[in-house]
């Protein structure tokens, strides 16, 4: 009966939750430990196709980059780096396509729809929902930057129920393929969408006062101080990008940036419907 009682006022906790949350748009990004050879946890996957029963309207967008370097190895092409940026050849190209559009996009889809959800797959060449050019850094080759999204294919997705799961990857002018950062494209759609919440799952527990001590986590940051720390040095490695992306999405008219731990249980369900949250917010 405890136990009854208790899953009971879980319940009512999250009642507001659900209720302020219905029917708006949550960008969820997928990445590090929620990225685990190259899929998704059973749990993670329960947790968006719940949010979809409740009312929410979850739209994924997932990287891969260590499932790409590892088939490259597998097949005797060496990855290179230029400042954390993966060099991106047409031979890579093939390779980005084929792991990000051609497996993880579809291992993550047929997961989603095993727990009861209405999952599709699409890559940015989809219905024109990406539209990029290449990235200043030529030395990147076949490197992107969002130019522009086309949500159309989206909102129809949405209004038939699905759960879109996007691959970054973006066309050109020429109808070239470009690698793009899932970061950059999640920040992007989330921005298009006017979404609610852009929530990071990621390696980390959110943004450190001190990154050498993981109890300096800050629960809630502006924009502005989230700027003056990347300034100061105290925001390292991938998490830049992040906070960029987090700027980026913020000034397109989303709500709120969260950056959260995917290796947390019901990581996804604690941030949205408790009183208490985890990681980071990140607010205009």
């Amino acid at each position: 009966m405890e136990k009854a009682i208790k899953r009971a006022q879980i319940l009512i906790e999250a009642l507001p939750y659900i209720r302020e949350f219905s029917g708006k748009t949550v960008v969820v990004k997928l990445g590090g430990q929620a990225m685990q050879k190259g899929g998704i946890t059973h749990s993670i996957a329960e947790d968006i196709v719940l949010m979809r029963y409740v009312g929410i309207k979850p739209v994924v967008v997932h990287g891969g980059g260590e499932a790409i370097s590892q088939l490259m190895q597998r097949l005797g092409i060496k990855p290179k780096f230029v400042e954390g940026n993966r060099v991106t050849d047409r031979a890579t190209m093939e390779i980005v396509e084929m792991v990000l559009a051609g497996k993880i996009n579809k291992e993550i889809v047929a997961l989603l729809n095993s727990c009861g959800g209405k999952a599709v797959g699409i890559e940015g060449k989809d219905g024109k929902l990406i539209l990029a050019r290449k990235t200043s850094e030529e030395k990147l080759g076949l490197v992107g930057e969002v130019e522009r999204i086309n949500p159309e294919i989206l909102e129809i997705l949405d209004k038939e129920g699905f759960i879109p799961v996007i691959a970054p990857i973006g066309t050109n002018r020429e109808g070239e393929s470009l690698n793009i950062n899932a970061d950059i494209v999640a920040a992007e759609i989330a921005g298009s969408l006017k979404a609610e919440k852009l929530i990071f799952l990621t390696d980390v527990e959110g943004i450190m006062e001190n990154p050498s001590e993981p109890k300096s986590l800050i629960p809630t940051i502006n924009l502005q101080r989230a700027q003056e720390m990347l300034r100061e040095g105290k925001i390292h490695r991938g998490m830049i990008t992040k906070v960029k992306a987090c700027q980026n999405a913020l000034n397109k008219g989303v709500k709120k940036v969260h950056i959260i731990s995917g290796k947390i249980p019901r990581s996804l369900l604690l941030e949205i419907f408790t009183d208490s949250g985890i990681g980071t917010q990140i607010i205009p």
